[in-house]
């Protein structure tokens, strides 16, 4: 890593915190001359190879532009867990005993409400690089929070819109139990208009599927939707292939991805899923990404590492437009908000509502030239794409 940049580990104590959602006061931070960014992702447990992508972005872009914003950097690295409490605990710690100035993170949804008011509450930036509820793009918008990654709904709408052009009548649902896996479905819900064969929410955490391919091999649907990320998404497509589903079109988000893909390998290849992006998306800014994250940690990067990666270039530009003056909040929020970066996918902009506006595409699980396993784009759904709870924003 470059020198120039400090990175420390952290597993304070938390402290308490009673300030007003959304206030508009200075943090302390943002007086003094070190830039700090605190990086809160889960890191252990099944999930972790999603937060430890997302990590690897963040600092590999970190490491390319050396003093972040031209000013002496600290990044501090915590791991959730996978557990919403203490994930709000360390968000308390990085603001109130660390002094950041930025939280970068989550993964999970879940961890993203538990964490949005201890932060956003002090009048610290946080920024998620994956987690994007329909709440937070919605009514309870929040000037002091931004996404790099997506509305949760929208990947699963390409889907959606995928099995609508299909002619698909018939179509098996599943998702876990929690805020995004409802979201996945109603995202995939919002562009098909077929029936379903069945819609079922699983145990987030689930490793064992037996029970519900059994329900789709007696269904006998059109194609199944599923959104099932990390270690779940892992098993579920070797069970599925082990169950001799593979006649059944497998259709995904955040389930067939760089994540899964060196552990699923060729049972995966030829699945389907929707994304923002992919390694093979031809632009400048994505060869440098793929190539400089090949490079480093010898894996090829998924949508979790170039959200992550972008959120360092958000802060990098936004800081950078100020001087390293982070004292005028409305001018940090406004520098922010122009969003003055090369992002690897190409296109993006932010809504009203602090989420982004990006084109989504309908990507394949293949097996590289190099050997290793990735997305690559089949085709483009949606254009400049604008989530579908923006209006609801009153910001």
């Amino acid at each position: 890593m470059n020198q120039k940049i400090k990175l420390l580990a952290s597993t304070l104590l938390s402290v308490g915190l009673t300030a007003p959602a959304f206030a508009q006061d200075v943090p302390a931070a943002a007086n003094d001359d070190v830039l700090k960014i605190g990086l809160i992702y889960t890191l252990s447990g099944p999930p972790a190879a999603l937060g430890e992508q997302a990590r690897d972005g963040f600092l590999l872009a970190a490491e390319s532009l050396g003093d972040i914003g031209g000013m002496k950097t600290e990044i501090i690295v915590v791991d959730d867990e996978g557990r919403p409490d203490l994930a709000a605990d360390k968000a308390r710690e990085l603001v109130q005993r660390d002094g950041v100035d930025f939280v970068v993170g989550p993964i999970f949804s879940n961890i993203l409400m538990a964490i949005v008011q201890p932060v956003t509450s002090t009048g610290t930036i946080l920024i998620s690089t994956n987690a994007g509820t329909s709440t937070l793009a919605g009514e309870a918008c929040n000037p002091n929070f931004y996404t790099t990654s997506y509305q949760n709904d929208q990947n699963h709408e390409v889907m959606g819109a995928y099995a609508e052009s299909q002619g698909y009548q018939n179509v098996f649902l599943m998702a876990p139990n929690y805020q995004a896996g409802q979201d996945s479905l109603a995202g995939f819900k919002h562009s098909y208009t077929g029936a379903t064969a069945g819609e079922v929410f699983t145990e987030l955490g689930q490793l064992d599927f037996s029970s519900e391919l059994a329900q789709i091999a007696a269904f006998q649907p059109d194609a199944v939707f599923t959104f099932m990320p990390g270690g779940m998404g892992v098993n579920l497509v070797k069970q599925y292939s082990q169950a001799g589903l593979t006649s059944i079109p497998f259709l995904s988000a955040f389930t067939v991805d760089e994540t899964t893909l060196p552990a699923t390998q060729d049972a995966a290849v030829g699945m389907l899923g929707g994304a923002n992006w992919a390694p093979d998306l031809e632009t400048e800014a994505n060869k440098a990404f793929v190539d400089g994250y090949i490079a480093k940690y010898n894996a090829v990067p998924g949508t979790y590492a170039m959200q992550a990666y972008d959120a360092a270039q958000l802060i990098d530009s936004a800081v950078k437009k100020l001087g390293g003056d982070l004292t005028d909040r409305d001018a940090l929020r406004a520098a922010i908000h122009e969003a003055d970066f090369d992002s690897p996918r190409g296109d993006f902009s932010f809504g009203t509502n602090n989420f982004p506006v990006q084109d989504f595409y309908l990507v394949e699980a293949v097996k590289r030239e190099d050997g290793m396993y990735g997305t690559s784009v089949k085709e483009k759904i949606f254009d400049d794409y604008v989530d579908n709870y923006a209006a609801q924003c009153k910001m």
